[in-house]
C-alpha cells in the first residue's frame, strides 16, 4: 500500500483497477471481492421481466367479493379503479418495508416474518 500511513483513503492496486480503501476495511482477492456466502464467479444474470401494469388482473368480481366480505351491499362503478389504486399503494408500501427488513438482515430472500414484522 502507498501513502503516509495514516490509514485513510489509501489506494491499493488490484488486478482490475484501483480501489480506495478506508480505515478498517478489508481488501479481499478476486474471488472474495463480493463478500457473502460463496455465490460463484458471477456468471450470467437471470433475465429480468419487463414491469407492466398488472392492476387489471384484480378483476371486478374479485373486488366485489372483497367488498361483500366487508359488508358492502351495493357498489358504484367508479369504486373498481379506486380500489385498484388503493391496493397498489398498500402493496408497494408493504413490499418496500419487507424488502428493507430482509436487506437489513443481509438476506436476498424475503420471508413471511419480514412481511408480518414491518
Amino acid at each position: 500500500m502507498s501513502g503516509d500511513g495514516d490509514g485513510k483513503g489509501e489506494k491499493l492496486l488490484l488486478g482490475e483497477g484501483e480501489k480506495v480503501v478506508g480505515e478498517g476495511e478489508k481488501v479481499l482477492g478476486k474471488r472474495g471481492a463480493k463478500g457473502g456466502k460463496g455465490r460463484g464467479k458471477g456468471g450470467a444474470k437471470r433475465h429480468r421481466k419487463v414491469v407492466r401494469d398488472h392492476l387489471n388482473g384484480i378483476t371486478k368480481p374479485a373486488i366485489r367479493r372483497l367488498a361483500r366480505r366487508g359488508g358492502v351491499k351495493r357498489i358504484s362503478g367508479q369504486i373498481y379503479e379506486e380500489a385498484r389504486h388503493v391496493l397498489k399503494v398498500f402493496l408497494e408500501a408493504t413490499v418496500r418495508d419487507a424488502l428493507t427488513c430482509s436487506e437489513h438482515s443481509r438476506r436476498k430472500t424475503v420471508t413471511g416474518k419480514d412481511v408480518v414484522y414491518y
